[in-house]
């Protein structure tokens, strides 16, 4: 299987009131969807994966969405089984790992550029150097 695009359909982004408590941020990723494509002229079909990413800063800071699909071309003709799966609700197909990884590192860069924009704590940490005392 081959990832064949990445698309952002959507983005949300807002922040709500200031506070000085303890900020905690919850995130999520869910598949939302999975379609079977057709490509004309060709024998190999395109799954598409739409997905949902979402941060949430407690308590009523703001939130982050990015909705979007990632279409997967079908060179081992996996589509059948991933949609059984689908249909079962239980998808465990191995695509899922390389899946969420791709959607997630998509995503928080978007995430990591919105949050400097609205002045939301970032959702990841940043490294940080440290001096080394003096021997």
């Amino acid at each position: 299987m081959k990832i064949v695009g990445f698309l952002t359909e959507k983005i949300f982004a807002e922040k709500k009131e200031s506070t000085h408590s303890k900020i905690e941020v919850k995130s999520g990723l869910n598949i939302v969807d999975i379609t079977e494509q057709k490509i004309e002229g060709q024998k190999q079909n395109i799954l598409k994966f739409d997905f949902l990413f979402s941060l949430e800063y407690a308590p009523n800071l703001g939130k982050i969405e990015v909705n979007g699909s990632v279409l997967i071309l079908d060179e081992e003709n996996q589509s059948k089984e991933i949609l059984k799966q689908w249909k079962k609700k239980n998808f465990t197909h191995p695509i899922k790992v390389i899946l969420f990884n791709l959607i997630m590192n998509k995503c928080n860069l978007k995430a990591l550029n919105l949050e400097e924009q609205l002045g939301l704590p970032f959702h990841i940490p940043f490294p940080k150097i440290t001096a080394s005392p003096k021997t």
